[in-house]
């Protein structure tokens, strides 16, 4: 009797302790977020779906912004030596100046003080464009020299387009350093002045420094790109015919080597090319006549040296000799 009266008063006081626990927990807990912040958050959230995000402001209208220590960074980050005059002129584009022009003469300041002491890119940008062009076309022939001119014209204008330049010269930067009267920066406006820097690294630091320059940024841009991604060949069986026969090697004849799913939505085909009882090549492709443009295709990735198993490009410096450095000066 007296053991159970000790147990219950054990449970009862255990109880009470037990509910005066919780209750400073209670009265001790802290709400961690505003009772407002859910209305403020569906506010804002309604007025972007309505106004949309805020234009781009440009990096140099914003806080802790030093144009020149941000272009001499630019300059030692690329390990170049440049002439900091000329590389602050080819981040001068032409559009900048006009609308730096119309701005001040929209304030009602005369012509003579809204004049603008600066000069554009144009022709830093003009003498980068035809350096890169002789550099890159000299370059493709030494590392593919089976490939005809229209394949090195079609590499080099994809290494010069405005997409593969615009992307090389984001990475590197130059889009927050550009003068240019939009924001973003277009892609044309970028081409220009990223020639303008290869121009500007080539009156400082000369034409060998600057073919390095090109080879390290431009023309490893072709590191897992199919060649005839690059280049758009209409009938690659015609065009493997007239490269065999250059070759006096004889002419393909094209056999269905096998074939899956013929009967179904999806079948395929396997067409191998044959010459003098040789296997050149054998392609896949959801018909017959796609299978052997494939494989047509195929060999002449084997016939140019652009193949996927090519050995890798050498862009160590013994890769530039001073006769390729002499083509792209004369050109």
């Amino acid at each position: 009797m007296a053991s159970g009266y000790l147990l219950n008063r054990g449970v009862l006081a255990l109880g009470i302790h037990g509910q005066r626990v919780c209750r400073n927990v209670l009265l001790t807990q802290v709400r961690e977020k505003k009772r407002w912040m859910k209305a403020y958050k569906l506010l804002m959230a309604k007025k972007l779906k309505l106004e949309g995000p805020p234009p781009p402001t440009p990096r140099s209208q914003k806080l802790n912004w030093n144009y020149h220590a941000e272009v001499q960074a630019f300059s030692i980050r690329l390990h170049e030596n440049f002439s900091l005059e000329l590389l602050k002129t080819a981040f001068i584009n032409p559009c900048y100046l006009h609308a730096e022009q119309e701005k001040r003469q929209s304030l009602g300041v005369d012509s003579e003080t809204t004049a603008l002491n600066l000069k554009d890119n144009t022709q830093l940008s003009q003498k980068g464009e035809d350096f890169t062009q002789s550099f890159l076309t000299d370059w493709c022939r030494a590392s593919f020299p089976s490939l005809p001119s229209e394949g090195v014209d079609s590499v080099v204008g994809h290494l010069t387009s405005c997409a593969v330049i615009a992307h090389v010269a984001r990475n590197l930067g130059t889009d927050d350093l550009t003068m240019s009267a939009e924001c973003p920066v277009p892609e044309s406006v970028l081409h220009s002045t990223f020639m303008a820097v290869i121009g500007a690294l080539q009156e400082s630091s000369g034409a060998e420094r600057t073919g390095f320059f090109l080879r390290d940024f431009l023309a490893s841009q072709l590191i897992g790109k199919d060649l005839f991604d690059m280049w758009t060949v209409v009938n690659p069986m015609g065009l493997l015919v007239e490269e065999l026969t250059k070759r006096n090697i004889p002419l393909p004849e094209p056999r269905l080597i096998r074939s899956a799913g013929a009967s179904t939505v999806l079948p395929l085909y396997f067409v191998g090319l044959y010459s003098d009882k040789k296997l050149l090549a054998q392609g896949p492709g959801e018909t017959v006549f796609a299978a052997e443009e494939e494989a047509a295709r195929v060999a002449l990735r084997k016939l140019y040296g652009y193949t996927e198993n090519r050995r890798p490009l050498d862009f160590s410096p013994q890769q530039h000799q001073n006769p390729l450095i002499q083509s792209a000066i004369s050109n």
